[in-house]
């Protein structure tokens, strides 16, 4: 039985309650097209007091470069002191590999991911393994038009390499799709697949680590709250984690709940009951 969450309006309410604050990035502070004023507000207030707010995200591309996309956007960086990304914790993936010569299905904008890792793209008969960072075309294509190609990696038995474990994301009113929605297929169809960011821990572990050289401890889990909009990815992995969460609801799953700016109680709920997880509280935006 999974418990209801309570609803709440602020998130003042909660925060004298963590040290440390997990923050998505997209669908929270920002929706690909300009940020989230009332959400950055309450990141910068929750720092004000003490607090920590490590930025965690499934963007396929080093947090450096997911910085300057914010600064882009006007997120304020008074609202976060860093960024662990995706794109992190796939560069130490394919850095511990041995294997060099890769077959890429992501779009251009990706390719700073590999800046440093001596890699060389080949044509996917001669590649060691595949990473997928994205669609090559997100505002035209599908997984469907995928589905020849991965075919072949099946045939060849190929590991795919998952740079965004996210199914879609918002750019502004519109879901496309990411890098997950065809590694998703992949392993459907009996491909081998390694997710880099959430729900996996790999990004979790090293955001804390790297809150814990900020603060000089390691926090307590009972003492860092998780922040986010997706069930799959943000829910399900802070859950995994051990970790409250805070969820919400005027992001991806805004549709699903009949009104971006009234939800329906009932439906969320079942979304959780499906999912058999629940966070700590919702709220509708995040606001201080």
């Amino acid at each position: 039985m999974i418990a209801t969450p309570t609803f709440t309006e602020r998130f003042s309410t909660l925060a004298g309650g963590y040290d440390v604050v997990l923050s998505d990035v997209w669908g929270v502070i920002h929706n690909g097209i300009a940020a989230t004023v009332a959400a950055c507000d309450a990141l910068t207030r929750f720092r004000g007091q003490g607090g920590t707010v490590m930025l965690i995200t499934n963007a396929p591309r080093p947090g450096e470069v997911v910085t300057r996309f914010l600064d882009k956007l006007s997120v304020p960086r008074s609202s976060y002191d860093g960024i662990v990304s995706s794109g992190d914790v796939t560069r130490a993936a394919m850095a511990a590999r041995p294997d060099k010569h890769v077959f890429h299905i992501g779009p251009e904008r990706d390719l700073p991911i590999f800046d440093g890792l001596g890699l060389d793209f080949v044509p996917l008969a001669q590649a060691d393994y595949v990473v997928c960072t994205g669609l090559r075309d997100d505002e035209v294509e599908t997984p469907e038009n995928y589905r020849a190609e991965l075919g072949e990696l099946l045939r060849r038995k190929m590991f795919m390499l998952c740079g965004n474990p996210d199914l879609v994301v918002e750019r502004g009113d519109r879901l496309i799709y990411c890098a997950g929605a065809i590694a998703d297929l992949y392993g459907t169809l009996g491909g081998e697949v390694l997710y880099a960011g959430k729900p996996h821990r790999p990004i979790y572990e090293l955001a804390l680590q790297r809150v814990g050289g900020l603060r000089g401890v390691t926090p307590a889990k009972p003492r860092v709250l998780a922040i986010g909009d997706s069930v799959r990815t943000d829910l399900r992995g802070a859950t995994d984690f051990g970790l409250d969460c805070l969820f919400v609801t005027a992001g991806i799953h805004a549709e699903e709940l009949g009104d971006r700016h009234d939800p329906n109680l009932a439906a969320l709920n079942k979304i959780f009951a499906d999912a058999g997880v629940a966070p700590k509280a919702v709220t509708q935006r995040l606001v201080w």
